[in-house]
C-alpha cells in the first residue's frame, strides 16, 4: 500500500476526481478526512469507504472561509493524530468574460478556488511540520496553463493556484513540505455528464467536447486520481513544486 500509515485531507471530495482520489487513497491505505460543502456527498463518499473496510471521516466545510479551514485541520489531527497530506481540490466553474463577469461571481469563484487553498495549506502546513514533513497536491487545470474563452475568473483562479504552489514549494522546502500541482484537462465528472445528457443532441454534444484534444476523448476521474496519488506519495520524494498536466494532450497543441 503506497499510502499505509498516512493521514489525507482531501477537499471537494463529494464527487468527481475528489471523490476518485479519496477512494484511490483509502485503498493504497491512507486514513482520509473527507472535506465538502455538500454534506450529503461528502458523507456519501466517507461511507462508501468505511463500507469497503478502509477509514474516513467527514467534515463539511466552506475552503473559502479561513475557521473552517483552520476547523477542518484541528479536527483531522484530532481524529487521527497527525497530518501528512492536503489535496487541495475544492473549486467551482463559471463562463463570463471580463465584461460579462459580476463583481460577485468574480470574487466566489476566486474566493473558492484560489483563497481556499492558500487558507487549507495555511492551516494544514504547520501540522505537517510537526510530524517532520508532508505533502500537498493543488489541483489546477490546463485553463491556468493556456487561455480558455469565455472563463475569464476560472482562468485566473487557477492560474493563480499555479503561482500559489510555486512559492509554497520554495518556501517550505527547508521543512520537508512538498507542493505540487496537478493540471487535469477536461474530465467525465458528474457535472459535465449532467451538461452532455441536458444538451439539445447529446452525442455531437460529447464529441464535440472530445475533439479539441489530441487523445479525442474526455479524461476519467480514476485517470487523474492516479496522478494525485503519485505526488501525494513517497514515489514523489524529489518533486516540489511541479506542475503535472493530465489533458489529453491538450496544452501540447
Amino acid at each position: 500500500m503506497r499510502l499505509a500509515g498516512k493521514v489525507a485531507i482531501i477537499t471537494g471530495a463529494g464527487a468527481g476526481i475528489g471523490r476518485a482520489a479519496a477512494l484511490l487513497f483509502a485503498k493504497e491505505g491512507a486514513r482520509v478526512m473527507i472535506a465538502d460543502c455538500d454534506s450529503e456527498r461528502g458523507a456519501e463518499t466517507a461511507n462508501i469507504i468505511r463500507e469497503d473496510g478502509g477509514e474516513a471521516t467527514f467534515i463539511q466545510v466552506d475552503v473559502s472561509k479561513a475557521a473552517d479551514a483552520e476547523r477542518m485541520a484541528r479536527a483531522t489531527v484530532e481524529t487521527y493524530g497527525k497530518l501528512d497530506i492536503l489535496v487541495n481540490n475544492a473549486g467551482i466553474y463559471m463562463q463570463a468574460d471580463a465584461v460579462e463577469m459580476t463583481e460577485e461571481d468574480w470574487d466566489r469563484i476566486l474566493d473558492v478556488n484560489l483563497k481556499g487553498v492558500f487558507l487549507c495549506s495555511k492551516y494544514c502546513i504547520p501540522e505537517m511540520i510537526k510530524v517532520g514533513g508532508g505533502a500537498i497536491v493543488n489541483i489546477g487545470s490546463e485553463a491556468g496553463i493556456v487561455g480558455i474563452q469565455n472563463q475569464v475568473a476560472y482562468n485566473v483562479s487557477k492560474s493563480g493556484v499555479i503561482a500559489l504552489t510555486k512559492s509554497m514549494a520554495l518556501d517550505f522546502a527547508a521543512h520537508n513540505v512538498r507542493a505540487n500541482c496537478l493540471c487535469p484537462g477536461r474530465t467525465l465528472t458528474p457535472l459535465v455528464e449532467k451538461v452532455i445528457a441536458e444538451a439539445q443532441d447529446p452525442e455531437s454534444t460529447q464529441r464535440a467536447l472530445e475533439e479539441d484534444r489530441p487523445l479525442k476523448r474526455m479524461g476519467r476521474p480514476e485517470e487523474i486520481a492516479a496522478g494525485i496519488l503519485y505526488l501525494a506519495s513517497d514515489e514523489s520524494p524529489y518533486a516540489t513544486g511541479s506542475i503535472l498536466s493530465i489533458d489529453g494532450g491538450y496544452t501540447a497543441q
